[in-house]
């Protein structure tokens, strides 16, 4: 599992009417990202492009989620739930995830993952 350093205790407060929105290959290699995700993870255009998704994957979530959610995205199915991220600088932020494999004639051929501020009784 990657375990990305540093993280602080510093809450980054999501904000109400955003979204995060990225796509990734088959693989989780980063493929397109909103401004939004740039905001909230610290991180600029070309430290994300191309690197798989977990750069921003928080030492506090447990492996067995993103299995889940693997298992999920190969059976072409979405998977949802309350993730903790890690910003470029340490911080965190919780996002109510939604992610879905993009299917065209048939075929998967990316996924796609909206994140928005989930309720405060979801954050742990």
């Amino acid at each position: 599992m990657k375990n990305n350093l540093p993280v602080t205790n510093n809450k980054i407060p999501f904000p109400i009417n955003e979204e995060i929105i990225s796509t990734t290959d088959l693989k989780g290699t980063l493929t397109s990202f909103n401004k939004t995700f740039l905001d909230i993870s610290g991180f600029q255009p070309e430290e994300l492009s191309g690197k798989n998704h977990n750069v921003i994957r928080h030492p506090d979530m447990p492996p067995a989620a993103f299995a889940d959610l693997w298992q999920h995205l190969k059976a072409d199915k979405h998977w949802m739930g309350i993730v903790k991220n890690r910003s470029k600088n340490g911080d965190y932020y919780w996002v109510d995830a939604y992610a879905s494999p993009v299917i065209r004639e048939g075929e998967v051929l990316e996924y796609q993952s909206v994140r928005r501020r989930p309720n405060r009784s979801e954050e742990r």
